[in-house]
């Protein structure tokens, strides 16, 4: 079974920064990836970042220069560093997992982030 705690959402005025947390934790293996989809409303659930145990990382174009994703691997824990916000990125995050021994993929609840004035 696998766990992924998020935290970290919030609400912020444009040009403002947010940082979004997430632990792991069960059987995710020693090589995975690990990461951040949003969803707006009416809209898909789509990419924002993602890294992987072996350090690659992969942004949206929208977020590119604006976010940030770490992670530590000795903790299974994952940071995205977003500054610059802006109203458009309004929506809730979900944290995302995948188990590459197995191909499976895991989301956590999700968490809002509001961006407005």
């Amino acid at each position: 079974q696998v766990q992924l705690v998020e935290s970290g959402g919030g609400s912020v005025q444009p040009g403002g920064s947010l940082r979004l947390s997430c632990a792991a934790s069960g059987s995710i293996g020693s090589v995975y990836a690990i990461g951040w989809y949003r969803q707006a409303p009416g809209q898909q659930r789509a990419l924002v970042a993602t890294i992987t145990t072996g350090g690659t990382t992969n942004y949206a174009d929208s977020v590119k220069g604006r976010f940030t994703i770490s992670r530590d691997g000795a903790k299974n824990t994952m940071d995205l560093q977003m500054n610059s916000l802006k109203p458009e990125d309004t929506a809730v995050y979900f944290c995302y997992l995948l188990v590459t021994s197995t191909w499976t993929e895991h989301w956590g609840p999700g968490t809002q982030v509001t961006v407005s004035s």
